[in-house]
């Protein structure tokens, strides 16, 4: 099982976070993880991946410039339908508690949706989600440089927890496809 983190990331935060992603993913036996910033990113891995997880921080409810442009590039997948049925998540950062993580994530999910991808978020009965979270993916409040808000560490903290259990359901639910898809070509 291949799964390829992309995310943008200007003050570590962000991609704190993809690491916890990464490190849930990495804990379900048979999954190789990929990850890179932005910029390093090569939109022609993403065809060979199972699933592809994406995040950036949130800017003003939308999607960071850096991490926009390279979605913009995936044209060419979508014209050929390189990434349909292809599971999907999404994950943010933001500097606020209300600073439009919602609508941040709901913009990731969007190309995803064009791309033909299924989408996997967070559920309820993560105890810590139904308090802090998002079912969309995981949005986390970051701490601001310089300050020691316990609230926001805390919160900041518990973004990270919630980032493994998303890194985790992805890669079972890319697993569970997976076993599907091989069973049909078996009858």
């Amino acid at each position: 099982m291949k799964i390829y983190i992309v995310y943008d990331s200007e003050a570590g935060h962000t991609e704190q976070l993809a690491r916890s992603i990464a490190k849930g993913a990495q804990s379900v036996e048979g999954t190789e993880v990929f990850i890179n910033h932005v910029s390093k990113a090569n939109v022609k891995d993403l065809a060979d991946m199972d699933a592809i997880i994406w995040g950036c921080p949130g800017h003003f409810g939308t999607i960071s410039s850096g991490l926009k442009e390279w979605i913009d590039k995936l044209g060419y997948l979508w014209a050929n339908g390189t990434l349909v049925d292809k599971i999907g998540a999404v994950f943010c950062t933001t500097a606020t508690i209300h600073g439009g993580i919602e609508a941040t994530l709901l913009n990731l999910v969007t190309p995803m949706l064009h791309q033909g991808m299924m989408v996997v978020g967070l559920p309820a009965n993560i105890p810590e989600n139904a308090l802090y979270g998002s079912y969309y993916g995981v949005g986390v409040t970051s701490p601001v440089e310089d300050t020691r808000d316990d609230l926001i560490q805390s919160l900041f903290t518990k973004g990270l927890g919630l980032g493994e259990a998303l890194g985790k359901r992805v890669a079972n639910t890319a697993n569970t496809i997976a076993a599907g898809k091989k069973l049909l070509s078996n009858l």
